[in-house]
């Protein structure tokens, strides 16, 4: 994770919390002049408009005055969705026998897209079934990860 998305996480996580919610993770994009925030926020009962509302009126402020974000930027407060993202090794391990899809930083054996059954999660690695091979992926090279939705 970036030093600024630690930044940003370590000053809205609470706020979003504070608020009842779960922060499920936050995504930096950093455009040149022009940056994009995205805070997923999750709960039991799911999330509704009026929450992401809740939630980006809060962090607005927040951000308002903590100013960590030079330039202008765009803020987004999201559903994880029915593709969620997948950012630390506990939201792994909660989907584990899900069909995953993820993209690394940097190639693993020649290869940086894998697609799968997440299997579960070794120390600091993400295990994923691909074609009846296990990969061992560590966390920290995944730059992208995402359940695909069943659709029964």
């Amino acid at each position: 994770m970036s030093s600024k998305l630690e930044q940003l996480q370590a000053l809205l996580a609470p706020v979003v919390e504070a608020l009842g919610y779960e922060c499920w993770g936050l995504e930096y994009i950093s455009q040149g002049r022009h940056s994009l925030l995205r805070v997923y926020i999750d709960r039991a009962e799911g999330i509704l408009v009026d929450d992401c509302e809740i939630v980006s009126r809060q962090i607005s402020g927040i951000l308002d005055v903590e100013d960590p974000i030079s330039g202008e930027y765009t803020l987004e407060v999201s559903s994880p969705g029915m593709d969620r993202p997948l950012f630390t090794l506990e939201q792994f391990a909660r989907y584990v026998g899900e069909q995953v899809k993820i993209k690394l930083r940097t190639p693993f054996e020649r290869r940086r897209n894998f697609q799968g059954i997440l299997r579960g999660v070794e120390e600091q690695d993400v295990v994923v079934l691909v074609d009846d091979h296990e990969y061992l992926l560590p966390v920290d090279s995944i730059d992208k990860a995402n359940i695909i939705p069943r659709f029964e």
